[in-house]
């Protein structure tokens, strides 16, 4: 178990020779640039994990090398099949790649499972249950020299912090692998949670990683991302390993510059979402996820969404959303005790959990393609896409405290917001 690169700061920037330079020591550090090569990076949600380039400056390795198998296996657990136009501007063109879809329900390689005593010891007794541990069958059967997992190491809603053994796991995971551990992690509390690497989740992961990921021999390339003075997104570090210390080590510095620390409750936060990555509140909801830390009782939220067209990325969890709604932990908690649908469907209550301010702040949406009925119909408050744009213009404002009036948030997928008070490491 090795960490190859560990190479970032504060205030580092590195550019695309370095990347380049960075990966082809690694690679060398391994024995070389093998011939059949197989890619997990993150979806068109991750659009600004920089993983995009970093598979772009892989395939340019791989083909100089004479390569003969580049296959690219986009990590996007729940989410929907990439579409052409978003492979095109996730990836760039890459004429001699591959590309394979993941289904989460389909196609799987079951290993075992993490059982459930070991479950109930990292969850202090909330859960009991084991969780079967399964991915994509192609990791395991696909014939590959190397499986290389890339994205990006940041805060995150349901493991605490992003990435490592989790791309693989959840971004290629099964059913049962997803449902469980994102219900564990919204029954353990968000909030106790996001901005941490030692959770329940990510114990679990590693437990699954330890005990049947390992002898995949995976390598993880794990960037970490921030916006320099001008709002321009750079690479601050670059970590390259197979093993837990090298994303403990990547995860440092993400806490460092992803994570912003308030003094006072913010009683104003508006946030946009790109339409490229955000189409759902399966996704969109990261505006509640990465900001409630930070939002003051009865403050309000004013979420900007052009792109939202549904609430699930996936047919029958869009169905659930609409059924079940956004509302209090124990309110869900109580529709999963009393309904099969949702037991079958956990990862879908653990996201009703996730998206309910418990009735602490207002949540707003500005949509034009789903309704002020179906907004309001799932716990949100709507507003109509135009007005919002008129009054909070996204190419004017800029991140942070806007004339003392409201903070702004222009990429929520990218930082955790948080008070002091409420967040202790």
């Amino acid at each position: 178990m090795s960490t190859y690169i560990a190479h970032g700061g504060k205030d580092t920037v590195i550019t695309t020779e370095e990347k380049r330079a960075l990966l082809h020591e690694a690679l060398h550090k391994l024995g070389g640039i093998p011939k059949k090569i197989l890619v997990v990076p993150p979806d068109i949600t991750r659009l600004h994990s920089n993983a995009g380039e970093l598979t772009r400056i892989l395939y340019e390795l791989w083909d100089t090398a004479n390569g003969t198998t580049f296959d690219i296996l986009p990590a996007i657990g729940t989410h929907a099949p990439m579409t052409e136009l978003q492979i095109t501007e996730m990836y760039g063109d890459l004429p001699k790649a591959t590309y394979r879809v993941h289904n989460w329900r389909t196609g799987l390689y079951h290993f075992g499972e993490v059982p459930s005593e070991f479950v109930q010891e990292v969850s202090a007794g909330k859960l009991d249950y084991s969780i079967p541990i399964a991915v994509n069958r192609r990791l395991v059967e696909g014939d590959y020299e190397l499986i290389i997992s890339v994205g990006q190491v940041i805060p995150h809603e349901v493991i605490g912090i992003a990435n490592g053994f989790k791309n693989i796991l959840i971004g290629t995971g099964g059913v049962e692998t997803i449902n469980k551990s994102h219900f564990l992690g919204a029954v353990d509390g968000m909030e106790r949670l996001m901005g941490r690497t030692d959770t329940s989740v990510r114990r679990v992961l590693n437990y699954a990683h330890a005990h049947y990921l390992k002898q995949l021999g995976i390598l993880y390339v794990m960037s970490v991302m921030d916006a320099d003075p001008s709002g321009e997104r750079v690479m601050r570090g670059l970590y390259v390993g197979d093993d837990a210390q090298t994303f403990e080590t990547a995860a440092g510095l993400s806490r460092a510059v992803n994570m912003t620390f308030l003094d006072e409750p913010l009683s104003k936060v508006v946030v946009y979402l790109d339409p490229r990555e955000f189409k759902s509140t399966w996704l969109g909801n990261k505006a509640i996820y990465r900001t409630r830390m930070a939002m003051a009782d009865d403050g309000e939220l004013i979420i900007i969404a052009p792109g939202l067209r549904e609430f699930g990325e996936d047919a029958e969890i869009d169905r659930l959303i609409r059924k079940y709604g956004y509302r209090s932990t124990p309110t869900t908690l109580n529709a999963v005790s009393e309904n099969e649908e949702l037991q079958e469907n956990l990862s879908a209550a653990a996201h009703l959990i996730h998206g309910s301010t418990e009735g602490r702040f207002k949540v707003t949406y500005a949509t034009e393609h789903l309704t002020e009925a179906e907004i309001e119909s799932v716990g949100y408050q709507w507003a109509p896409l135009n007005e919002v744009l008129a009054k909070y213009n996204p190419e004017t404002l800029v991140d942070g405290f806007n004339d003392d009036e409201f903070f702004y948030i222009s990429e929520p997928g990218q930082g955790l917001w948080a008070l002091r008070s409420r967040f202790s490491a």
